[in-house]
Protein backbone atom coordinates (compact mmCIF):
# COMPACT_ATOMS: atom_id res chain seq x y z
CA UNK A 1 0.00 0.00 0.00
CA UNK A 2 1.28 3.70 -1.03
CA UNK A 3 1.37 6.51 1.62
CA UNK A 4 2.94 9.63 1.18
CA UNK A 5 5.79 11.06 3.28
CA UNK A 6 4.25 13.74 5.83
CA UNK A 7 6.60 16.37 5.26
CA UNK A 8 6.94 16.48 1.18
CA UNK A 9 4.97 14.62 -1.57
CA UNK A 10 7.54 11.90 -2.26
CA UNK A 11 5.19 8.70 -2.25
CA UNK A 12 6.25 4.93 -1.60
CA UNK A 13 5.37 1.87 0.12
CA UNK A 14 6.21 1.88 3.88
CA UNK A 15 9.64 1.03 3.40
CA UNK A 16 10.35 3.30 1.09
CA UNK A 17 8.96 6.14 3.28
CA UNK A 18 10.72 4.87 6.14
CA UNK A 19 14.00 5.01 4.12
CA UNK A 20 13.74 8.42 3.15
CA UNK A 21 12.54 10.00 5.86
CA UNK A 22 15.51 8.85 7.63
CA UNK A 23 17.66 10.14 4.37
CA UNK A 24 15.90 13.44 3.18
CA UNK A 25 14.11 14.74 7.00
CA UNK A 26 17.02 14.13 9.77
CA UNK A 27 16.51 17.32 10.41
CA UNK A 28 12.84 17.42 11.55
CA UNK A 29 14.57 15.29 14.87
CA UNK A 30 15.62 16.92 17.82
CA UNK A 31 18.48 15.93 19.78
CA UNK A 32 19.25 17.39 23.73
CA UNK A 33 20.89 16.10 27.00
CA UNK A 34 19.14 15.63 29.91
CA UNK A 35 20.96 16.95 32.62
CA UNK A 36 21.06 14.71 35.14
CA UNK A 37 21.39 11.38 33.67
CA UNK A 38 23.26 12.71 31.22
CA UNK A 39 22.13 10.62 28.18
CA UNK A 40 21.42 12.26 24.71
CA UNK A 41 17.87 12.45 24.00
CA UNK A 42 16.18 12.42 20.56
CA UNK A 43 13.18 13.57 20.07
CA UNK A 44 10.29 13.03 16.73
CA UNK A 45 7.33 15.09 16.84
CA UNK A 46 4.24 14.33 14.22
CA UNK A 47 3.54 17.06 11.72
CA UNK A 48 -0.08 16.05 11.47
CA UNK A 49 -1.09 16.90 15.11
CA UNK A 50 2.01 17.93 17.12
CA UNK A 51 2.56 14.76 19.19
CA UNK A 52 6.04 13.80 20.15
CA UNK A 53 8.25 10.78 21.50
CA UNK A 54 11.51 11.07 22.76
CA UNK A 55 14.09 8.58 22.90
CA UNK A 56 16.88 8.70 25.19
CA UNK A 57 19.88 7.45 23.99
CA UNK A 58 21.97 6.09 26.80
CA UNK A 59 24.72 4.94 24.96
CA UNK A 60 25.67 8.10 24.03
CA UNK A 61 26.86 9.18 28.14
CA UNK A 62 29.70 6.68 27.58
CA UNK A 63 30.73 7.18 24.10
CA UNK A 64 30.58 10.57 22.80
CA UNK A 65 31.05 9.24 19.21
CA UNK A 66 28.17 7.45 19.66
CA UNK A 67 25.31 10.09 18.07
CA UNK A 68 27.86 10.29 15.22
CA UNK A 69 28.71 6.49 14.05
CA UNK A 70 24.77 5.46 14.17
CA UNK A 71 23.37 8.77 13.33
CA UNK A 72 21.77 6.30 10.67
CA UNK A 73 20.30 3.94 12.74
CA UNK A 74 19.06 6.43 15.52
CA UNK A 75 16.77 8.18 12.57
CA UNK A 76 15.50 4.96 11.64
CA UNK A 77 14.11 4.32 15.16
CA UNK A 78 12.60 7.58 15.50
CA UNK A 79 10.86 7.82 12.15
CA UNK A 80 9.45 3.95 12.75
CA UNK A 81 8.27 5.44 16.28
CA UNK A 82 6.46 8.40 13.84
CA UNK A 83 5.11 5.72 11.22
CA UNK A 84 3.26 3.56 13.52
CA UNK A 85 1.65 6.59 15.25
CA UNK A 86 0.31 8.02 11.99
CA UNK A 87 -1.38 4.39 10.78
CA UNK A 88 -2.27 4.33 14.07
CA UNK A 89 -3.63 7.63 14.54
CA UNK A 90 -4.28 8.90 11.34
CA UNK A 91 -5.58 6.43 9.08
CA UNK A 92 -8.42 8.45 7.97
CA UNK A 93 -5.29 11.39 7.08
CA UNK A 94 -3.18 8.82 5.67
CA UNK A 95 -5.75 7.48 3.74
CA UNK A 96 -6.44 10.67 2.00
CA UNK A 97 -2.74 11.40 1.48
CA UNK A 98 -1.97 7.79 -0.27
CA UNK A 99 -1.31 8.57 -3.55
Amino acid sequence: MSMRCPYCDFAGDRPTIHVHLAEAHADRLAFSWHERSGYAIATVRCPLCGASWDQPLRKARRDPGFLDEYAYEIRLVLFDLLLHHIRGEHETEGEARDG
